[in-house]
């Protein structure tokens, strides 16, 4: 997951340091233009493609992590 968390903390303009399973999506530039990026960070890292509206409701990286095991399944 390092490197989705890596990947992901560029997306949302952050330190990746503080990207973890916890961290809240809302606090940070969660928006349509963050979910379009991570479907694709998540297909090239994980070779699986992601529903953007379940990707939208999701509220912490958790939920994100749980959607790419799903789809992985």
């Amino acid at each position: 997951m390092e490197k989705f968390y890596a990947e992901l903390a560029e997306v949302l303009e952050i330190d990746p340091a503080t990207v973890g399973p916890d961290m809240a999506l809302a606090d940070h530039n969660w928006d349509s233009l963050a979910i379009v990026s991570t479907i694709a960070i998540v297909d090239e890292i994980f070779n699986v493609t992601l529903d953007g509206s379940a990707l939208g409701k999701c509220e912490k990286v958790s939920d994100i992590e749980a959607l790419i095991e799903k789809a992985k399944a």
